[in-house]
Order: structure tokens, then sequence, then C-alpha cells
């Protein structure tokens, strides 16, 4: 079964970048939200393994967002930002979520890893 992943993010432009990026790294499967609701909405229709949320999802929390998502580990949350993780360090250490990326290097070997070093190999 392929493995199916989630990009959440306020960014319309960045959504469709990062999803096409994705695919052509070789992850098929990307599906995209931009907000709170949608994301909730494709997370109980599509059942993504993998989920990217944008730590500050415009007027919504991407934090609050992630950890709903993280709970009963149906997928592996991974945070995003354009901050750095040195920035957000507390934030990130706080959250349930498996990993941080910043955006400019999220890639699908940057996603494996992450997932990977959960105890996860789907990917």
């Amino acid at each position: 079964m392929d493995t199916r992943y989630l990009i959440v993010d306020d960014n319309e432009s960045f959504l469709e970048i990062v999803r096409g990026l994705l695919e052509r790294e070789g992850l098929n499967g990307v599906s995209v939200a931009s907000s709170y609701a949608d994301a909730l909405r494709l997370f109980e229709a599509l059942r993504p393994d993998v989920v990217l949320v944008d730590i500050f999802l415009g007027d919504e929390s991407g934090l609050k967002l992630a950890r709903r998502l993280a709970e009963g580990k149906r997928a592996t949350v991974i945070l995003i930002s354009t901050h750095t993780e040195a920035d957000l360090g507390d934030l990130i250490a706080e959250s349930p979520a498996a990993g941080f990326l910043p955006k400019a290097d999220v890639s699908a070997e940057a996603i494996r890893r992450i997932v990977e070093a959960n105890g996860r190999r789907d990917t």
C-alpha cells in the first residue's frame, strides 16, 4: 500500500510547489490543505500516514492542529516553518510531532529520515 501524505499550510503557492517537488522525488499520494478545518476533513477522509503542518497556519495554530493529528498515533506529524529550529526550539520540543523541517529543506529524503527515525519504514 502506498504511503499517503498531507501538507497543511496557509500559503497556496508553497503547497503547490512542495506537492510538485515531492511528486517529482517519487512521493505519490500527496494531498494539501490550507486551513485547520480542511486539514481535519482530509485527515479523516484520506487517512494519511505522514502530515506536514506549518507551525504558523495563518490566524490558526499549527501546533494545536499537530497535537490533534498526533492523537492516537495514526500518522507521523512533522512540523514545518520558515523560521529555524533554533528560533522555535521550545515550541517544537513541547509538541508531539516526530520532527521539524525548515520549509527550505522539505524534500522526500528529509521526510523519510524523520519517518524512519520514528520507527516507520513505509515511505
